[in-house]
């Protein structure tokens, strides 16, 4: 188990590292001059000159990678020029609000997705099957975004059981603030758990083809009995599998729910930091998220070390 969870911190460190290459290369390229950007078309050439300088812009490139990737080593993530302060604060307001989104609508898919798939499962061929079939198609077809204004139009404009955007704060009390993101994590969930539903029961009719569960079959165990009793934790290796994979779909699709919500998230911040050519402040955030995720990678290789016995031997 210890060499096994060895091998996946190594992984982890050289998945840092290249996405830290991947990320710099990216927005580095972007054409045009940043600072002329901000400043505009009419700016004097020493003001220019000062910005770039500022920015660090008139440095070679691999001193300004290393620059970037010791500051964030050390926990400086350096200041945003569009909002003229420290990445790490301008974070530290938002994530509040984009992690528990993103937990939120993980947690919503999760508890949508495994009923659905037992149930369709142990239904295998009947209304209940080709029912759980049929929805979850619909959600896999229909982007999360038109799911959004949906529920916006529906429970917002229509309904007005909640308001149409905005956050009001976790000062304002949990209820509210849980109110607030309510609709935003449906409309992450319902596409991601979608396609949980089904890998949930794709997994489990071919775990009850294994000899162990006819052998449970045979001593008089029913079909529901086998399933939950023996086949679902032998299926729950690529539902996590899975489970891995959303929580960078769900933080990749809050960029657009938190600008549709008005949200001032993460993603949010991402989109503005990206019209204003905001260079520090993307790719500071976006590592952090690159991080979040490889982590999330990480803990559900030990998750499958759990699952299956067989991976703490090697």
């Amino acid at each position: 188990m210890l060499r096994y969870a060895l091998s996946r911190l190594v992984s982890l460190a050289v998945s840092l590292a290249l996405a830290s290459v991947a990320i710099f290369a990216v927005i580095e390229v972007i054409p045009g001059d940043p600072a002329a950007y901000m400043l505009g078309m009419n700016a004097a050439p020493d003001t220019l000159a000062a910005v770039r300088a500022e920015l660090g812009l008139d440095r070679p490139l691999p001193l300004r990678y290393l620059s970037w990737v010791g500051g964030m080593l050390t926990g400086d993530f350096g200041t945003s020029y569009a909002y003229k302060a420290p990445v790490a604060d301008l974070v530290a307001e938002r994530i509040v609000i984009s992690l528990p989104l993103t937990l939120y609508a993980l947690a919503l898919s999760t508890l949508i997705a495994i009923p659905a798939g037992l149930l369709a499962a142990s239904r295998r061929g009947r209304a209940a099957d080709w029912g759980v079939i049929g929805v979850t198609q619909l959600g896999v077809a229909v982007p999360n975004f038109w799911f959004a204004i949906l529920l916006v139009v529906i429970f917002a404009i229509n309904l007005r059981w909640v308001s149409a955007g905005g956050f009001p704060g976790w000062e304002a009390g949990f209820w509210p603030a849980m109110k607030a993101l309510t609709l935003p994590a449906v409309a992450l969930a319902l596409p991601q758990a979608s396609i949980l539903a089904r890998v949930m029961r794709s997994a489990l009719l071919d775990t009850l083809a294994e000899d162990y569960v006819r052998t449970a079959r045979a001593k008089g165990l029913s079909r529901g009995q086998a399933l939950r009793r023996h086949a679902f934790r032998n299926a729950l290796i690529p539902v996590l599998t899975i489970l891995g994979l959303q929580f960078s779909f769900l933080i990749a699709g809050a960029i657009i729910i938190e600008n549709v919500f008005f949200l001032p998230g993460l993603g949010r911040l991402i989109f503005q930091g990206i019209t204003q050519r905001d260079l520090i402040l993307v790719e500071s955030v976006t590592m952090l998220l690159v991080f979040a995720v490889i982590l999330v990678t990480f803990l559900v290789d030990l998750a499958y070390a759990w699952v299956d016995p067989r991976l703490r031997r090697r």
